[in-house]
C-alpha cells in the first residue's frame, strides 16, 4: 500500500531543516527589483546573485576590506614627512625687570659714563676752541635738558620698565621625516596582511551564503515537486474512485471497495493540503533569506534532476584535499594569521632598536612694543634730540629663526618588558601553527565526509532510476489488468502508490545529491565569482 502517513513526515522534516537554515547570515533588506512586482520567478543562479548583493554579512565584508585599505594608507602615513605649523600671540600686561635684585644696574651707569667719555674725547680732538671737555655731572644735566627741550622722555626715566615688550608673536613651521623606525615599517606589512585576511573572510562569506541559498532553494524545489507528485496521485485516485462507483453500480464490485477508495482519497487530499502549505512556506523561507518581501509571490524555475554532467571534476579525497589547500579562504586566513603574528613579533623586536628622525624648524618671531617711538640725536648738534615712530612690521621687531637636525631615541632597558613581549609572541605563533595543523586535518575529514555523501546520494539516484522504471511498468501492467477486468482497483492503487513512492525517493535522492555537491564544493573552497 502507498505509505500515505510517511509522506507528510518527510516533508515536515525537510521543512524543519529548511527553517534551521534561516540563520542571521541574511539581510532583511529589500531588493527593489523584486519587491516592485506582485509576482516574480527566479532561478537558482538569480537567487544566488540576489543573495550576494543583498546579504548584510557580505556587505559588511566589503566595508572591512575598504577599512583595511584605509589602514594601509594610515600606516604609510607614519613614514611620510610630517608637517606641522603653529602660531601664538602673547600680550604682556606687566613685565618684571630682568635685572632686579642684581648689580646689572651699575652696568648701565657705566654705559652712560662711556657716552660722557666719548663726548670729551671728541671735544679734545675736533680742533674747535669753542668745545671743551666738561665734567660728567654737567654732561648728564645738559643731556637731560636736551630731552626736556625736545619734549621727550627716554625709556626708563618715566618709571616704566625699559625692557618690557608688550606684544609677542611667533609663527612656526616644523617638518620631520622618519629615517628608521622598525615598528612603523612592520605596521605597514601588518596592515597589508589585515587586508588579505578581510578579503579571505569576504570570500568565505560568499561561499557560506551560496551554500545556504542552494540548500534552501533545493529544499523548496523538493517540497514543490513532492506536492506535484501528490497532486498527480490524487488525480489518479479520483479517477479510480469514479471507476469504482461505476463498477459498484454494475454489481461488479461491492460497496466496501467504493468506501475504501473514497476514504483513501479523503486521506490523500488532506495530505495534499498539508504538503501544499509546506511547499508554500518553503518558498517564503527562501524569499526571506533573499530579502524579498513575503507579500511577493515567488515562483521557482527549475527541476530536481540529475545527469552525468553534474559530476564533480575530482571526487578523490586526496586530490580534493590538495585543491582545498590551494583554494580554501579559511585556510589562507590561518596562514595569514600566522604571518600577522610574525609581524607583531617584528614590532615587539623593534623596541630593541633605535628610532632616527630628521627635522627642520622655521619660525618668524616678532616682539613689538606698544610705544615704538625712537629718540635720535640731531646730526652735528650736541644735546639736541628728535624722535620718530617705527612701523609695526619694522625689521627691528621681526626676526626669522631656522634650525635643522637629527633626533635619536633608543630605549636601552625597559625592565625586560620587550623581551617578554617577544616570548609571548613566539608562543602565540606556535599556538597558531597547532591550530592550522588541526584545521588541515578537520578539512580533510570534511572533504572525505562530503565525498561519501556525494557517492551515497549518487548510488541512491542510480538505484531509484531503475526502481522508477520497474514501478512504471508495474503500474501500467496493473492498469491494463484493471481495464481488462483481470485486476482489481486495490491492485491498481497499490501500483500507483509504489510508483509515487519511487518518485518521492528519487527526488529525495537528487535533493540529497545536490546538497552534498554544494557542501563538497564549499569543502574544497570553490571560488565564488564576485560579479
Amino acid at each position: 500500500m502507498f505509505m500515505v502517513p510517511d509522506m507528510p513526515k518527510t516533508c515536515i522534516l525537510i521543512f524543519l531543516v529548511s527553517l534551521l537554515g534561516v540563520m542571521p547570515l541574511f539581510s532583511q533588506g529589500v531588493v527593489e527589483e523584486a519587491t516592485s512586482k506582485d509576482e516574480i520567478t527566479i532561478t537558482l543562479d538569480e537567487a544566488i546573485q540576489i543573495a550576494l548583493i543583498n546579504n548584510y554579512m557580505i556587505r559588511q565584508g566589503i566595508l572591512d576590506v575598504e577599512t583595511a585599505e584605509a589602514q594601509i594608507r594610515e600606516a604609510w602615513g607614519s613614514v611620510y614627512p610630517q608637517i606641522a605649523t603653529s602660531g601664538s600671540y602673547t600680550r604682556n600686561l606687566k613685565t618684571p625687570n630682568p635685572f632686579a635684585g642684581s648689580d646689572a644696574g651699575g652696568l648701565f651707569e657705566s654705559l652712560g659714563a662711556m657716552d660722557w667719555l666719548a663726548y670729551n674725547e671728541q671735544a679734545r680732538t675736533d680742533g674747535d676752541p669753542n668745545t671743551e671737555p666738561i665734567p660728567i655731572d654737567e654732561f648728564f644735566e645738559r643731556q637731560q635738558q636736551g630731552y626736556r627741550d625736545a619734549g621727550l622722555t627716554p625709556p626708563g626715566m618715566d618709571g616704566t620698565n625699559p625692557f618690557a615688550v608688550e606684544n609677542q608673536f611667533e609663527f612656526g613651521l616644523s617638518v620631520s621625516q622618519t629615517i628608521y623606525n622598525g615598528a612603523a615599517f612592520a605596521a605597514i606589512r601588518g596592515a597589508r596582511q589585515v587586508r588579505e585576511l578581510n578579503e579571505d573572510q569576504a570570500e568565505l562569506d560568499r561561499q557560506i551564503v551560496v551554500d545556504e541559498i542552494k540548500n534552501s532553494f533545493y529544499t523548496a524545489m523538493l517540497a514543490i515537486e513532492q506536492r506535484d507528485v501528490l497532486r498527480a496521485s490524487v488525480g489518479r485516485l479520483q479517477e479510480t474512485v469514479e471507476e469504482t462507483k461505476k463498477s459498484v453500480q454494475a454489481g461488479v464490485l461491492s460497496k466496501y471497495d467504493r468506501i475504501s477508495a473514497e476514504v483513501e482519497l479523503v486521506n490523500l487530499e488532506t495530505n495534499l493540503i498539508e504538503v501544499e502549505n509546506q511547499a508554500e512556506l518553503a518558498v517564503k523561507n527562501l524569499a526571506l533569506q533573499l530579502g524579498i518581501s513575503t507579500q511577493t509571490k515567488v515562483n521557482i524555475r527549475g527541476a530536481l534532476s540529475y545527469d552525468d554532467s553534474m559530476l564533480p571534476e575530482v571526487l578523490d579525497p586526496d586530490l580534493a584535499y590538495e585543491r582545498a589547500v590551494q583554494q580554501r579562504p579559511d585556510l589562507r586566513q590561518s596562514e595569514g594569521m600566522i604571518e600577522l603574528l610574525n609581524v607583531e613579533g617584528d614590532i615587539a623586536r623593534s623596541s630593541f632598536l633605535p628610532t632616527v628622525n630628521a627635522f627642520a624648524n622655521a619660525a618668524y618671531i616678532g616682539q613689538v612694543p606698544s610705544n615704538r617711538t625712537r629718540i635720535l640725536q640731531v646730526e652735528d648738534e650736541d644735546f639736541v634730540f628728535e624722535s620718530d615712530t617705527r612701523d609695526f612690521f619694522d625689521s627691528s621687531y621681526w626676526n626669522p629663526a631656522v634650525a635643522v637636525g637629527l633626533r635619536f631615541s633608543w630605549n636601552i632597558f625597559t625592565g625586560f618588558q620587550s623581551k617578554m613581549r617577544v616570548e609571548q609572541n613566539k608562543i602565540a605563533v606556535r599556538q597558531a601553527e597547532i591550530n592550522r595543523e588541526f584545521q588541515k586535518n578537520a578539512i580533510y575529514l570534511e572533504i572525505e565526509q562530503a565525498v561519501r555523501n556525494v557517492e551515497t546520494a549518487l548510488k541512491r539516484i542510480q538505484s531509484q532510476e531503475r526502481n522508477i522504471e520497474q514501478a512504471e511498468l508495474n503500474y501500467e501492467f496493473a492498469l491494463k489488468r484493471l481495464t481488462e477486468g483481470a485486476g482489481t482497483p486495490l491492485q491498481e492503487r497499490q501500483a500507483s502508490t509504489l510508483l509515487d513512492q519511487s518518485k518521492i525517493n528519487y527526488l529525495s535522492a537528487v535533493h540529497d545529491y545536490l546538497v552534498a555537491l554544494s557542501q563538497y564544493e564549499k569543502a574544497i573552497g570553490n571560488p565564488i565569482l564576485k560579479d
